[in-house]
This record gives structure tokens, sequence and C-alpha cells, in this order.
């Protein structure tokens, strides 16, 4: 019986090679899955990372952990975090494993990690398992994300692993083979601060400075760079997020991503009717991480990151006079954040308008008619478009309450220079609505039919085409469907 060889993938594994040592990572192995099944795989992203082309028995028993490639690593990362306000100081990679890192075709270094593997040192009580759901959640808003053009982690591939997973009820269990800049989080540096261990924090940051602000990497004061750095890649981020409508829904400094990518997408979900206190996360009973907090929290989880990063400022026992100075300067970079949001949030809002230079009242005054009037925030912001083209009623139409919208659209008339085009451009006709992206992961989970979900990967990579043949995919959910729904974190 001839035996197919491993392949071979081109991995160059620095976290593990520059940062070795117990502190940093534990070394572990994924749990062997009975019945490996491939589910999803994204041959197109495999390509961009120089990957073999894949049989899907063989890719089924990579990507499920059954078997590694050639030059594979597998370790479970250390990190902290701060969960809705609480701090944890012991968290890691509970049920997540990072299999290498490989330099794609760009030039780029990308983390390859497993998710659902089983458990790790640091799986605590857990199971280190995950379910089809969960992991096709990650697949579809992770995918969308990228074809809005706002910085995600991606998924490789989705495979089922052939046991079920306990959680309120009995389901099918997968792996999910992520792709991302790296999995460094500002749970990374809380971890080595809080524990005293300064010189590991030391190469923590020179490590993340070389990996993502090479530019940096002799800055002065290199905290300072790498706070300024991140802090500016979470404005920009932030503000594509809020003027998309997207919750993360778990906004934990564990899941702050010190690349700027979105990572982590459990509980998340696009709103529909606008207000900023929506939330559909079933684990934020308090609205902590509301729509319309995101912004705030994003400074505060930059600040847990100011003073993780303080004491490779100061000497702990060295002047006073020191220590207020360098307190200072953090704050001068988490004190800025707030302008380098707005001016973020404002460009974009520029663009979706159309207009040659931001308008903050302009921009206001249109959201608070969608939220007097509770409209859809993806649709109204496309059906200025068609407003541009003469129909304004299809923008009246979207209104419970148009009061004032008449005015308003009459002052942007006068301030747009966009053609419908550009309109059309800057803001999409489609995002993973709650409703569909539920179905696609209720017929896989349910029956094993993936059919749904390829569809609606289909949609969702086309978030701006105006094809009739998408048009289920940007029509709302029923309100009272939107109005109880929930999302679920998936451990």
């Amino acid at each position: 019986m001839t035996m197919t060889p491993l392949p071979t993938f081109a991995f160059d594994n620095s976290y593990a090679r520059e940062l070795e040592g117990p502190a940093f990572y534990a070394a572990a192995r994924p749990e062997p899955a009975p019945a490996p099944r491939l589910l999803y795989m994204n041959q197109a992203l495999g390509d961009e990372l120089g990957l073999p082309q894949l049989a899907a028995e063989q890719a089924a028993a990579l990507f499920s952990g059954n078997t590694l490639p050639v030059g594979a690593q597998p370790i479970a990362q250390a990190y902290a975090g701060h969960q809705f306000g609480g701090f944890s100081p012991s968290l890691g990679d509970g049920r997540a494993l990072l299999i290498g890192e490989l330099i794609d075709r760009d030039g780029r270094r990308r983390d390859l990690a497993f998710k659902g593997s089983g458990r790790t040192p640091f799986s605590r009580n857990g199971d280190g398992r995950a379910a089809v759901g969960p992991m096709l959640r990650e697949l579809l808003i992770g995918e969308v994300m990228h074809a809005l053009g706002v910085p995600s982690t991606r998924a490789l591939a989705v495979v089922a692993t052939g046991t079920m997973v306990r959680r309120e009820q009995p389901l099918p269990g997968a792996v999910l083979t992520r792709v991302a800049a790296s999995h460094l989080r500002v749970g990374t540096f809380e971890y080595f601060s809080a524990r005293g261990d300064i010189d590991s924090l030391r190469r923590l940051l020179a490590y993340a400075l070389a990996r993502h602000d090479a530019e940096l990497a002799d800055a002065p004061v290199p905290a300072l760079a790498l706070l300024g750095a991140v802090a500016r890649r979470q404005a920009r981020l932030i503000a594509q997020w809020m003027n998309l409508g997207f919750i993360h829904g778990v906004m934990n400094t564990d899941n702050m991503s010190i690349s700027g990518e979105t990572i982590d997408y459990g509980p998340c979900a696009f709103m529909e009717r606008y207000d900023p206190a929506t939330r559909f996360s079933s684990i934020d009973q308090q609205g902590r991480y509301a729509y319309g907090n995101q912004p705030a929290i994003a400074r505060w989880n930059l600040a847990r990151l100011a003073e993780a990063l303080l004491p490779t400022m100061v000497d702990p026992d060295g002047p006073e006079a020191e220590i207020e100075q360098a307190v200072a300067q953090v704050s001068e970079v988490i004190d800025a954040f707030p302008a380098w949001y707005e001016a973020a949030l404002r460009e974009g809002q520029r663009l979706k308008l159309g207009l040659d230079a931001p308008d903050a009242a302009l921009a206001d005054a249109w959201l608070a008619l969608l939220q007097r009037g509770g409209a859809d925030f993806t649709l109204a912001w496309r059906a200025l478009a068609e407003a541009r083209e003469g129909n304004e009623a299809a923008v009246h139409a979207l209104f419970d309450d148009s009061t004032g919208l008449s005015a308003w659209l009459q002052h942007w008339q006068a301030a747009c220079t966009a053609t419908p085009a550009q309109l059309r451009a800057a803001s999409p006709r489609l995002i993973a609505r709650n409703h569909r992206v539920e179905e696609a992961l209720a017929a896989a989970s349910e029956g094993g039919d993936m059919a749904p979900t390829e569809a609606l990967l289909v949609a969702l990579r086309q978030p701006f085409s105006a094809d009739p043949v998408l048009q289920r995919y940007a029509e709302p959910a029923p309100a009272a469907l939107t109005a109880g729904y929930r999302t679920f974190c998936g451990t």
C-alpha cells in the first residue's frame, strides 16, 4: 500500500524560535478526530499562503490535526485578559494551537492556528473543543469583513471532527484553521506585566515591534512607539466597524489584536435597525460591549496595554519624576485616541455621504434620523445612491417616521459631489444578515448540509454587488426575530 507523503509547508516559526521558553507558550498536540470530514477549504487563501493543492481527505486529516504538515510546531500561547472589566491573570489558548507561521506570496508573515482542536495546558475546566456552528460563523463573518476591506483574521478550513461537544445540548464538533497577521493580543502583554516578568515583557515588546512595526524598532521609547501604532490601528478598525454597523460582542483585552485585525468572532453580529444601544451577545448582560460603546471600550483596552507596557519604560525603584513622566507619555497616547478614531470615522462617513470634506453635523443628523425612524442601517446608507439618482422615495420607504428627512436630503444633495456609482462603492448592499447566518449554521449543524453556507459565502464575497439574484441576502430579518435575537460565544 502506497502512503501519501505529508505535504511540506514553508513554515518559519519565529514566535516559538525567538520567544523560546515556558513563559511564552506550552507545546501541545491536537487531540485526534475520529472521523474528520472537510466542510470547507478556502483554496484561494491557501494559494495566497503558498500551500500545496490538497485532496479533500488529505485536507481533512491535516486541518483536523490528525496529521500535521512537515515543519509544524504546535504551541498554545500564554496570555491574560480583562474579561468584562475583570482581570484574569492566566487565560492562554485553552482550545487553540498555533501550528506555525508562513510567509505568504506577498512576503507577509501569517499565523496558521487551530481552534477547537482539544485541550491544552491552558484549558482549565474546558474541553478545548468547538462546535460546527460557531466555527462556520467565524468563517462567514471573517469573509464578509475581508470583502468589505476590514482587517480581519480569516478561515482557511473547517473540518467536522466526528465527535459531539457538550454545550447546552450536544453539538457536532469542528476544528477551524485560522489565518492571522499574528495572535499577539493586549492580554499577551498583560500576562507578563501582571507577573512582574519584565525581562519577558521586554522580549515580547521587541518581538512585536519587529513583527508589526519594524520601522519603529529603534524608537527612543519602544513601548511608547508600539502603543501609538496599536492605538492608531485600532482607531481605524473601530471606525470601520461603526460605519458598517458591526458589533464584536466581546471586546475583552484578550480579543484585541496588536496587529489591528478583527479577531475572535464569537457572539458578533451586524446591527439592522440603527440604535447605539444594540447588543446581541447572550453573555453581555449589561451592554458593556453594545454597538455605541465600542470606541470607548477600545480606548479602555488601550489604557490596559499602556499599563502593561509601563514597566519597560521605567525603573519601579527609580525617581518619582521618571515614573510620572512615563505615565504622562502613555496618557498622551490614550488621550489622543478619541481624535484619531473621530478622524477615521468622519472620513468613512465622508465617503458614504459623497462629500468633498467631512461634515460631522450632517452625518450626525443623518444618524439621528435613522434612529428615530427605525431605519435599517445598511439599506439606508445604500439608498442614498438612489436618492442621488432622483428616487428619494426609496429612502423614505425605509423609515417608520420620516419627519425631517426631506429637509436633510435637500441639504445633503446640495453638499454631495459623488456619483451614484461612487456612493454604492462606499456603502455595501449585503452584510451577514443574522437570520441568513443562522439558517446556514442550522443546516450545517443539524443536517450536515453545507449548501446554504456556500451560497451565503458567494453573496458575502461581493457585498457591493447590485445583482438581483442576491436580493434575498440583502433583505433585513423580520423585526420580531431581530428583537429577540441573541448570539453565543460557543465555549
